[in-house]
């Protein structure tokens, strides 16, 4: 959650990134369209990031073990267009032996990233 933390305000991936295992799964629900993955932390999170121009993530319910985690989320703040965005999720970790994160899985409304439609024509 710190990691991310630091994500969301310095746009620097490399403190999250390091939390991931080498060959780690990444999914998301606008990369995983063709039931593909990203299995390279830095550029899943740097991608993720440049969607904004600020952002800020607040963590509600939380449950983890040694081997899983769940984290339910709410993101706030504004796109790299400028409008305002506001979206809640859940993500889901499940860890090596060594506690790095061998697959990452967000679920979350992909509408809310959508372009309202122009209604003045």
């Amino acid at each position: 959650m710190s990691a991310l933390d630091e994500l969301d305000s310095s746009s620097d991936a490399g403190s999250i990134t390091s939390l991931f295992a080498e060959s780690a799964e990444l999914l998301r629900p606008e990369v995983d369209k063709a039931g593909s993955s990203n299995q390279d932390p830095d550029q899943f999170w740097t991608d993720y990031r440049n969607q904004f121009s600020e952002v800020s993530t607040e963590f509600g319910e939380v449950q983890e073990t040694d081997s899983f985690a769940a984290l339910e989320w709410r993101s706030t703040g504004k796109l790299s267009t400028g409008r305002d965005i506001e979206y809640a999720g859940v993500s889901l970790l499940s860890l090596d032996d060594d506690g790095k994160v061998k697959r990452f899985s967000t679920y979350y409304d992909t509408a809310a990233f959508l372009e309202p439609a122009d209604t003045d024509g």
